[in-house]
């Protein structure tokens, strides 16, 4: 990770036959991770290239980012058919990041562009009282996506690694247990078909600024603006660290974790969508034969 702030060459330009966006984005297991290396405006493998300007990279990204809707929506429906016939396989969307990161964006953005009758959206607050009497993982279980669908969690299970070690909710002691359980429930995750798209949406301390202002002068984005979202950031070195220790330590073969620069909208937005077209690809999921006749339905329609 460390290598793509250093290498400039790799945040412009297409990703090309032999770099997909995932290979550009993904943490590589075992390795440290510096955010503070790489560059929250970046644009690796976005279309245009080099030669285009930020405005034609712009342009270019937001048009292939409304191209790949339609080949989300075709591989979503064969993913929601293929379970018919028992298929179990589904998709799982996780988005981490800082306040104004844009998780609530990548959701309408990006889930937007597949079938709401597929797509299973949580969004994870506080816990409740009623879910702090179960061990952490207890919420997530009851939200994860049937097979067939695409579930999206805006926040997750990592927000017990990572709240909870910023404002000392937990000794350090469980904290390092529950990064091992959350390493094994994705593994039986991965085992039982789920593919496992896990986002940090990068965004630099600057760009957090500039969107809290935003909001403050906006009167209809006040509802978005806490006061205590000042308070938060002040803790800004302490969540950038908590997030390093996440990526390393629960980024697996089964389960990776993928940066994604997040100071430009419409690249965090195209990069999303271009991660989860791969993994779709990937599944290639097929409509499920037909378990009748159908010449003889055909001819029995023709006659009636």
């Amino acid at each position: 990770m460390a290598e793509r702030k250093k290498d400039k060459d790799t945040h412009t330009g297409s990703a090309g036959p032999d770099r997909s966006v995932g290979e550009l984005l993904r943490v590589p297991v075992g390795e440290a991770v510096h955010l503070a290396r790489i560059d929250a405006r970046s644009t690796p493998g976005a279309p245009g290239g080099k030669g285009a300007g930020k405005a034609g990279r712009k342009a270019a990204g937001l048009a292939d980012t409304a191209a790949m809707g339609e080949r989300l929506a075709s591989l979503q429906e064969r993913l929601y058919a293929a379970a018919t016939a028992g298929d179990r396989r589904r998709v799982l969307l996780v988005l981490q990041g800082m306040d104004t990161s844009g998780k609530g964006g990548t959701v309408k953005h990006v889930a937007g562009l597949f079938n709401p009758a597929g797509c299973r959206t949580r969004a994870f607050k506080a816990p409740t009282a009623r879910e702090l009497d179960h061990p952490f993982l207890w919420r997530i279980k009851k939200a994860l996506p049937r097979p067939g669908e695409i579930g999206v969690f805006d926040r997750s299970h990592y927000e017990d690694v990572l709240i909870a070690r910023v404002h000392e909710l937990a000794p350090r002691n469980r904290l390092r247990r529950r990064y091992a359980q959350i390493n094994r429930f994705e593994q039986a995750l991965a085992d039982d078909g789920v593919s496992i798209v896990k986002v940090f949406l990068h965004l630099s301390y600057e760009e957090q600024r500039e969107r809290l202002l935003a909001r403050l002068d906006d009167p209809a984005k006040h509802w978005k603006f806490s006061p205590g979202d000042i308070e938060e950031r002040a803790l800004w070195p302490a969540y950038q660290e908590a997030y390093e220790l996440a990526l390393e330590r629960c980024s697996s073969a089964a389960a990776p974790w993928y940066v994604v620069p997040a100071d430009r909208k419409w690249y965090r937005n195209w990069a999303v969508a271009a991660l989860l077209l791969e993994h779709l690809e990937a599944l290639a999921p097929r409509y499920p034969e037909a378990d009748f006749d159908v010449e003889e339905c055909r001819s029995r329609l023709l006659t009636s």
